[in-house]
C-alpha cells in the first residue's frame, strides 16, 4: 500500500466517522422507551452507516496510523480516535452487549471486526495506543465470552456471502486467539473449523456469486481451513475441495465481477467481493508450494480482482463509500497474512 493510498482510505473513514445518518440500527426495541438514536446506543460506533461499519473505519484509523505514524494525517486521526475510544464510550458500547435482547446484536460478523480491532491494540508500543487498548478491554472480553458461548451452541457453518457467514469470522476470531494467547479460545475455534469444513469435497463453484455478495463462502472456507491444517495437509485438502483448480476451472469464482449500480447497498457488495476473493486468494496461495500451479492461477485471479475491487472503492455513493475502504486496506497490507 502507498502513502497515497492511505490517505484516501483515511479520507473516507474520517468522513464516516460521525456521520450518524443514514442509519442502519438492527435494533430489537422491547418498548417504547427503548427507541434512541444511533449515538445514544452507540455512542462511540454510530457512524458509517451501521455498527459494524463503523468498527471498520475505526480499524482504517488505527491501522493505518500504525502503518504511517508521521503521515500528514496522523496528528487528526489521532485526534479522532480520542474522542471516540473513551473509556466512558466504550463501557456503554459493552453494556448493550450484556442486555438479553442484544447478546446476538452483530452475531458474528460484527464480532470478527470488533476482534480484528482490538489485535491492533496488542503489543502497540504506543502511548495513545495503550490507552485505547484499556478502554477497550471491556468490549473485547464481552464479546470473546459471547463467542465463547455461541460457538459451542453452533451446530452447521452459516454458508452465504455476506454478514452471517461463518468462515470470515472463525478466520479473524483465530487470528485473535493466536495474536493474544487465548489457548481456549483458539482451541475452540480449531475444532469448531475442523467440525464445520474440514470434510468438505468438491465445492459447488457453479452456485457463486449470489447477487449481493461481497464473500464468496467456498473461499473464505479455503482461507480459514490454511490457518487451521499443517500446509501438508491443506494442500491434498484443496485438492479434494477444488479438484478442477490445477486445471484452470473453478466456476465464476476466478473471474471478477461487475457492478451494474453503485449506488444500491445490496449491489455495492459486488464491489467487495472482489476485493475479499482477491485476499482470499492470496492467502490460500501463500501455503502453496512454488511448483503448485494452483499458486500461479490464484495470484494472477487476485491480481485482476485487486484492479477491479480498487477501481470502486471511492465511487462518491455513500452505499460503498462507508465501509469499501476497510476491505482495500486488508487486502492490500496483507491483514490475513
Amino acid at each position: 500500500m502507498t502513502l497515497e493510498q492511505a490517505e484516501g482510505f483515511v479520507k473516507l473513514a474520517l468522513a464516516g466517522i460521525d456521520r450518524e445518518y443514514p442509519n442502519k440500527t438492527g435494533h430489537v426495541t422491547v418498548g417504547p422507551d427503548d427507541l434512541k438514536s444511533p449515538r445514544a446506543m452507540h455512542p462511540v460506533f454510530y457512524g458509517h452507516f451501521d455498527w459494524h461499519s463503523s468498527i471498520h473505519g475505526h480499524w482504517i484509523l488505527v491501522r493505518l496510523l500504525k502503518r504511517f505514524p508521521h503521515a500528514s494525517f496522523a496528528a487528526e486521526v489521532r485526534n479522532a480516535l480520542k474522542r471516540h475510544l473513551t473509556a466512558e464510550g466504550l463501557k456503554a458500547e459493552t453494556e448493550y452487549f450484556q442486555q438479553k435482547e442484544n447478546r446476538s446484536f452483530e452475531r458474528m460478523y460484527g464480532w470478527a471486526w470488533a476482534l480484528r480491532l482490538a489485535t491492533e491494540f496488542h503489543a502497540w508500543n504506543d502511548a495513545d495506543g495503550r490507552e485505547w487498548a484499556t478502554n477497550f478491554a471491556p468490549l473485547e472480553r464481552e464479546l470473546t465470552a459471547l463467542a465463547k458461548d455461541y460457538l459451542p451452541r453452533l451446530d452447521w457453518p452459516v454458508r452465504c456471502g455476506f454478514h452471517p457467514e461463518s468462515g470470515f469470522a472463525l478466520a479473524q476470531m483465530l487470528d485473535y486467539a493466536r495474536k493474544t494467547g487465548d489457548l481456549e479460545f483458539e482451541k475452540l475455534l480449531l475444532e469448531k473449523a475442523r467440525a464445520f469444513y474440514a470434510k468438505d469435497q468438491s465445492y459447488p463453484v457453479a452456485y457463486e456469486p449470489s447477487g449481493n455478495d461481497f464473500f464468496s463462502p467456498g473461499l473464505n472456507v479455503a482461507d480459514l481451513i490454511r490457518r487451521v491444517l499443517p500446509a501438508d495437509e491443506f494442500r491434498p485438502w484443496l485438492l479434494a475441495y477444488l479438484p478442477d483448480l490445477e486445471a484452470g476451472k473453478a466456476g465464476n469464482l476466478l473471474t471478477p465481477v461487475s457492478v451494474n449500480d453503485l449506488t444500491d447497498g445490496q449491489l455495492v457488495h459486488l464491489a467487495g467481493l472482489n476485493l475479499s476473493r482477491a485476499w482470499t486468494m492470496r492467502g490460500i496461495a501463500s501455503v502453496l508450494l512454488e511448483s503448485d500451479s494452483r499458486k500461479k492461477i490464484l495470484l494472477e485471479s487476485s491480481a485482476q480482482h485487486t484492479r477491479a475491487g480498487l477501481a470502486q472503492v471511492a465511487s462518491g455513493h455513500y452505499e460503498g463509500d462507508h465501509w469499501l475502504a476497510s476491505f482495500a486496506v486488508y487486502l492490500l497490507d496483507d491483514v490475513g497474512l
